[in-house]
């Protein structure tokens, strides 16, 4: 079907004076998505605020988080990445809606947005970046054109700025750095913080495990990490948490480097929490990011992390103080800071606890929160507190 039926809106206690929506080019576990749902969940328990969220293709499990926590969620079923249907459905959604807010997530999301703000001029819009990813060389020009669109570009990090200006031309004016954030209280309570690993290796055969958790894609060089455990000792093991289009490579490359017995692939986990209660350390050795969300997220539970200095990695790791950063594309480099870890409690007790301080200070949504109602221009004095209070 062309059209799509918008349930009536669960409206918060009159009056309410803002109504904004949060597009989104897909509603399946991620980053972003996990981004864009926990800003809703807060936007929600803003006094006067009505949120609600769409994505461009079909529901996912998004939908069903948002439901839980009484946010509309709409599924534009784009059938295609050049689906123009959706630019009507999206203009009947602002429409019943009154929308008064558009704020887009990633380069299909800005584009629909873009476009549809040309017929539907009683909104204000905004855009945000969350890449920093070179290729498709081909966003960043569409990105070029419809950045002018938007009032302001929301980034969550000083890479993803830099980016944004180098290959979109988007001035540094127009750019708001906003940094991913976690509640810091789930990741503390409810999941168990995992044993350091010396309070479980009992000797040099003992099990130990390293995780990565994300999509299974190119960038983010999951045969590298597999490359480096193969010169690691045999009782260190790989947990991948995940799903995505590289799977048969990885598949492939773990029977050639003979590490079936060595390796456990997961698939997609609900929450981080259940990786994370399962691995003594992180590692992330993709060739770029635009944050790392997955890394606030092992800073907050106490598992330690290791991870590649590149563009948007290095504004959330401080190399030495709160994880190790190894140049990327290095597997023996990668190995060598694993070990490390693994062997030094008092460096890894160090990095812990460093790492969980720098959270608190930068990326929890109490810190956090508050910039994104600057952008948004919600003045308000009673927003409710962060859960971690």
């Amino acid at each position: 079907m062309d059209d799509v039926d918008f349930p009536q809106s669960t409206v918060n206690s009159p009056p309410v004076q803002r109504r904004i929506l949060l597009l989104i080019t897909d509603l399946e576990i991620g980053g972003t998505p996990t981004v864009v749902r926990e800003l809703a969940i807060r936007l929600r328990d803003v006094p006067g605020v009505h949120v609600e969220v769409a994505g461009l293709s079909k529901a996912g499990p998004l939908c069903d988080l948002l439901a839980a926590a009484g946010i509309q969620c709409t599924a534009l079923g784009a059938r295609g990445t050049w689906d123009l249907s959706i630019v009507r459905k999206l203009l009947r959604l602002l429409r019943h809606e009154r929308i008064d807010t558009v704020f887009s997530f990633l380069i299909h999301a800005n584009a629909l947005a873009a476009g549809v703000s040309i017929f539907y001029r009683t909104a204000r819009y905004f855009q945000s970046i969350q890449t920093t990813q070179p290729r498709p060389a081909w966003h960043w020009r569409l990105q070029r054109l419809v950045q002018r669109a938007a009032d302001k570009i929301a980034v969550p990090s000083a890479s993803v700025a830099a980016v944004g200006r180098r290959r979109s031309g988007i001035s540094g004016a127009r750019i708001v750095i906003i940094p991913n954030a976690i509640e810091l209280a789930e990741f503390r309570s409810g999941m168990g913080v995992p044993p350091m690993i010396s309070d479980h290796r009992r000797d040099a055969r003992a099990t130990s495990s390293i995780g990565f958790i994300g999509r299974l894609d190119p960038i983010k060089r999951i045969p590298d990490l597999l490359e480096s455990l193969a010169l690691l000792p045999s009782h260190i093991r790989l947990e991948i948490f995940g799903e995505g289009g590289e799977r048969q490579q990885i598949e492939a490359e773990i029977a050639r480097l003979h590490l079936a017995d060595r390796v456990t692939l997961h698939g997609v986990i609900a929450r981080p929490q259940e990786a994370l209660s399962k691995i003594d350390l992180l590692v992330l050795p993709s060739d770029a990011e635009g944050f790392g969300l997955v890394l606030i997220e092992a800073m907050a539970a106490n598992v330690p992390v290791v991870a590649t200095n590149v563009d948007g990695i290095r504004d959330v790791v401080i190399d030495g103080q709160t994880g190790l950063l190894v140049p990327p594309r290095s597997p023996r480099q990668l190995a060598g800071a694993i070990s490390r870890l693994i062997d030094d409690d008092a460096l890894r007790s160090q990095l812990v606890q460093n790492a969980a301080a720098d959270v608190r200070r930068r990326f929890t949504w109490e810190v956090v929160l508050p910039q994104y109602l600057r952008l948004l221009d919600l003045h308000t004095t009673s927003v409710v507190k962060s859960k971690q209070q």
